[in-house]
């Protein structure tokens, strides 16, 4: 055939390929999500295989082996005991709270270590939703955000180095930023879930963290997180977002989901020069381990192949459960 270019030249060998790769995975991408809870052991957590809830003790020596992998950021969430959850989720911001008593730990240990927080009402609310819910059933914007602040601020004291807005209230990333600001820690950043849509793929996080919508009591509680949460229909609005956080003082945007809504990230890439992070999910994480375990894929080359494409639809960071796992295989390439 007379063929003036042939893309197979760059392919030909590993060294070629190697020289045009346009994207790479190293352990420095991954922020690392940990479960933590009270107590004196580790909980394996059944619908997430290799993941687990971990007591303090256990949660340094996990983060330890991610810091030796080459992992530099983990973010926490805490399984709150029933007996702490309420209306207004007070437990949030307690100084003395599992989530501030985790960092404190890990600063002592691990100071070097990035520590991300994970700032919303749901683990604390009896009513499982991230903010508080009205007598109406009316999940409340600017009620929710002066809890959050005083969350975020209790987080930073405690020594987070980013705090990491969940919720989905509007305004929420200006108002913690502000009160971040006014307590001397302007040096903490803001990681804000973006563009955080009303997924079906939360469900083992939920079963992780027991913090499911739920009526605990007479007033109705709505069923789902679509008042707040983003309509997975919806590409023009994570724009929307995303402007609206870089306004407010966001210092990374984050899509979440992140392997349905590779388009998100890609035009969120496109809109702005701030970092994106992408939150692989419990869902995502799940259907490949039960995938895996029955030996219908190789687990080790769709995580990777998963981990990167979240890097070529344009994100710098990855949330991701296969952190160790997929740091540990890079080191054997």
């Amino acid at each position: 055939m007379d063929l003036t270019y042939r893309p197979r030249r760059l392919r030909r060998t590993s060294s070629l390929r190697g020289m045009v790769q346009e994207h790479s995975l190293k352990a420095a991408d991954f922020i690392y999500p940990l479960f933590v809870h009270e107590g004196a052991n580790v909980e394996p957590i059944t619908a997430m295989p290799g993941a687990n809830r971990w007591d303090l003790d256990g949660l340094i020596a996990e983060v330890e082996r991610a810091w030796k992998l080459g992992i530099r950021c983990v973010v926490l969430f805490p399984k709150v005991d029933e007996s702490l959850k309420t209306e207004d989720a007070a437990e949030c911001f307690n100084p003395n709270g599992l989530i501030p008593r985790a960092i404190q730990r890990l600063k002592q240990e691990l100071p070097e270590m990035t520590v991300m927080t994970d700032v919303a009402l749901d683990p604390y609310s009896c009513d499982g939703h991230d903010g508080i819910v009205s007598s109406e059933g009316v999940v409340l914007n600017d009620e929710t955000i002066e809890y959050l602040c005083r969350q975020a601020v209790v987080q930073a004291n405690a020594g987070a180095d980013l705090i990491g807005p969940s919720d989905m209230m509007d305004g929420r990333v200006g108002a913690i930023r502000e009160a971040l600001d006014d307590e001397g820690f302007e040096h903490v950043g803001i990681i804000s879930y973006t563009a955080k849509y009303s997924s079906a793929y939360y469900g083992p996080f939920r079963e992780a963290l027991d913090s499911a919508p739920r009526a605990a009591s007479a007033k109705p509680i709505p069923k789902d997180k679509s008042t707040y949460q983003m309509d997975p229909a919806n590409a023009r609005e994570a724009i929307t977002e995303a402007q609206l956080d870089e306004q407010e003082g966001a210092d990374i945007l984050m899509v979440k989901p992140g392997l349905s809504y590779l388009d998100i990230i890609y035009r969120l890439r496109q809109e702005s020069e701030l970092p994106i992070a992408a939150y692989n999910v419990s869902g995502e994480y799940a259907m490949v381990k039960a995938a895996a375990e029955r030996g219908w894929i190789d687990e080790k080359a769709v995580v990777l192949e998963t981990l990167l494409s979240f890097k070529r639809a344009g994100a710098d960071l990855i949330l991701t459960y296969h952190a160790c796992e997929a740091a540990e295989w890079l080191q054997e390439r």
